[in-house]
């Protein structure tokens, strides 16, 4: 193996491992920076060693015992064996030998680190930048600079947005555990919006070349799926996974050759993957079971579902997914979820119906630089042939989104409304 094949090894093994390995040490550390110190402090050795000595046949326990090697070696320098041995008595049972109790805990292969940190990296006292960021960099082992680009910032930028959110947890002394009782409900909300955050930047990227980045919405699904698997009782987590994979069936259909946004109405639906809309059926079967009562992920599971079940266009059935929606309003009050209710009303009893309530949402704050707004509203006027107010609409929407690729579609559309004026 040439030092050029190893090194991508092993940093596809990393990639892999990091996770689970940062979220061993933060067990023990109780800090996610010193976790991460540490994970790199094992990347660099395997990077020193394995070009020489190959790439060990259990390369996630190779890193995990280097880790755990370099943190003894710091508790020792920094003399800090005392003040971890009473943070982690309770643990150790007053092991006699302290070290040797930092060594089992470190080799304890408890099943819910992966989920404490995970409750860590989205813990409410962080902004939601600084939450998405952290798991992206923490869970998906995404380096600084993909996320950097992916949000559209500079790399010293998005460092820094790092640093400051790992400083504040240890500053706020967030407890490294998966919180139980009333808490659990609230923080588990947290972390699931983060986990559908970062799919929504790779459904429809908010800036930026790219209308789709298909890796993001990977990266989602993938830590929904270890949700699941972690929290197997909890329905939003089921609700949320069958949203993202019903969504996530269509991304092949959502651009066109040359990357050009593809919008709903217009895809081929046999570009569509079927296998990722029959695990996402399953998955809302498994959130139903489970939920007692509708709640929003299982509601939005609802939606997709019925698109996801409609061969044409023509077969969607629109009067559910506006009554869906209508319950998801009830439920969780938001002028998004009306605009796209008026979509759906529009779709299942004309233009003028959808007009109406778009036009009840137009003072709405949170809308005010809401693209999608003055969109719809166009596309409703471009149905009743009122192309003049359309073109307006659309070049309106146009100057408000930040992704070149919605903003080249809406233009377009802006351009056919003004030609159809013209014949008018």
């Amino acid at each position: 193996m040439t030092a050029s094949d190893a090194h991508r090894a092993i940093e596809a093994v990393f990639r892999i491992e990091a996770p689970r390995l940062i979220a061993g040490l933060a067990r023990v550390t109780r800090d996610v920076g010193r976790a991460e110190e540490l994970a790199q402090d094992a990347l660099v050795a395997a990077l020193q060693q394995w070009p020489d000595e190959g790439v060990p046949r259990n390369p996630g326990a190779w890193l995990m015992q280097a880790a755990k090697h370099r943190a003894l070696d710091g508790l020792r320098r920094a003399k800090m064996l005392k003040r971890k041995h009473e943070e982690i008595g309770r643990d150790l049972d007053e092991e006699d030998d302290p070290i040797a109790g930092i060594e089992a805990a470190l080799d304890d292969e408890l099943g819910d680190d992966l989920l404490r940190l995970i409750f860590t990296a989205c813990h409410p006292v962080l902004a939601v930048e600084a939450r998405l960021a952290l798991t992206l960099r923490l869970i998906g082992g995404l380096t600084t600079e993909e996320i950097a680009r992916a949000f559209l910032v500079p790399e010293p930028t998005m460092a820094q947005r790092l640093v400051r959110a790992k400083k504040a947890l240890a500053e706020a002394k967030v407890p490294y555990e998966v919180p139980h009782g009333a808490e659990l409900a609230n923080r588990l909300a947290s972390v699931l919006e983060v986990v559908y955050l970062i799919f929504n930047e790779g459904y429809a990227a908010t800036g930026g070349e790219d209308w789709v980045r298909p890796a993001f919405c990977q990266e989602a699904m993938r830590l929904g799926r270890i949700l699941a698997g972690l929290a197997p009782q909890e329905p939003e987590v089921h609700g949320l996974v069958a949203l993202m994979e019903l969504q996530a069936s269509r991304l092949r259909a959502r651009i066109g050759p040359d990357g050009e946004p593809v919008l709903l109405l217009d895809q081929n639906r046999a570009r569509w993957d079927r296998l990722l809309i029959n695990h996402g059926l399953k998955a809302l079967e498994t959130a139903r079971k489970l939920s007692a009562a509708p709640s929003p992920y299982l509601l939005q599971a609802e939606l997709a579902a019925c698109h996801a079940r409609a061969n044409t266009a023509e077969e969607t059935d629109w009067r559910r997914i506006a009554a869906l929606y209508g319950a998801l309003g009830a439920l969780t009050p938001s002028p998004v979820i009306e605009l796209n209710r008026a979509v759906a009303v529009a779709m299942a009893e004309g233009p003028a119906a959808g007009l109406v309530l778009v036009d009840a949402l137009a003072s709405a704050p949170a809308l005010k630089n809401y693209h999608l707004l003055p969109s719809v509203r166009a596309d409703f006027l471009v149905k009743l042939g009122r192309h003049g107010e359309a073109e307006a609409e659309f070049t309106r929407a146009a100057g408000m989104t930040r992704n070149r690729r919605e903003r080249d579609l809406l233009l377009g559309r802006a351009e056919t409304a003004r030609k159809a004026q013209a014949a008018g």
